[in-house]
């Protein structure tokens, strides 16, 4: 799908891995609609982008709030193209801690913003995306989702992050399958360890040995490198039904 001149909706995009994918868009000649929590960073950013840019509040665990995201950036700019999913959340906790069993509700929050969150942008933005005309290879639209390494080796005190991202990527093929009658193409990416405000307030020393776990290169991924693999698999047609890894062959140890 060739980006100039579509329509692009961002979750997460005010920041991070979504920000990063908001300004290469923008710079690709797309229009895209920043939909986050963090109005400040969200409509600072839409600002610095000038008109192809703009920015709605969005949780992505509203279901009002996804539609109306959806609506708005429809009526704006007359379609919907592309969508890509990056809001998401961590937390470190085991099974059985120091402070007891792992909290249930702490767990389902997790997946209620990655799994459940991701599933909502996807069937909201899917359904727009089948009004549009056909390009030549009966193309409609292109999802692309956000999982991580951590859906394949998720360490100890991940369970819920793992979870979360293992759902993203199980769902990815049958979404895939079911889409392809509308000329609708889904892919997951699954990052390694990138600088993003996740990672952001850990200790320099933690984010040093994060770095040397990557056998290269030996360093944290950029957010304009996981952009660069979005714009390759919304231009490459032939990229359905798949989870790729942007990780430096990075494969986690237990702990």
């Amino acid at each position: 799908m060739d980006i100039k001149g579509k329509v692009a909706l961002i979750s997460g995009g005010a920041s991070g891995l979504g920000a990063a994918t908001v300004r290469m868009l923008v710079s690709t000649g797309a229009r895209v609609v920043i939909a986050d929590l963090n109005e400040q960073a969200g409509n600072a950013l839409a600002g610095e982008l000038g008109e192809a840019a703009s920015f709605v509040k969005m949780d992505v665990t509203n279901e009002k709030e996804v539609q109306s995201a959806v609506d708005e950036t429809v009526k704006r700019n007359g379609a919907l193209h592309i969508a890509v999913s990056t809001a998401g959340i961590g937390i470190a906790e085991k099974l059985i801690g120091k402070n007891g069993l792992h909290d249930l509700d702490r767990f389902v929050r997790v997946l209620r913003v990655n799994l459940i969150g991701t599933f909502d942008i996807i069937r909201r933005a899917a359904l727009a995306m089948t009004s549009n005309q056909p390009d030549a290879d009966g193309h409609r639209g292109v999802i692309v989702t956000t999982a991580s390494i951590a859906a394949f080796e998720g360490q100890i005190g991940q369970v819920a992050y793992s979870a979360s991202k293992g759902g993203v990527v199980a769902m990815t093929l049958p979404l895939a399958r079911e889409l392809a009658r509308y000329g609708v193409r889904i892919v997951t990416i699954a990052p390694g360890v990138f600088m993003t405000p996740l990672l952001g307030s850990l200790p320099e020393a933690a984010l040093q040995s994060l770095s040397q776990q990557a056998p290269f290169p030996p360093r944290l991924g950029k957010p304009e490198e996981y952009a660069a693999l979005v714009k390759h698999i919304i231009e490459n047609n032939m990229l359905n039904g798949e989870t790729i890894r942007i990780d430096a062959a990075m494969r986690m140890a237990a702990k």
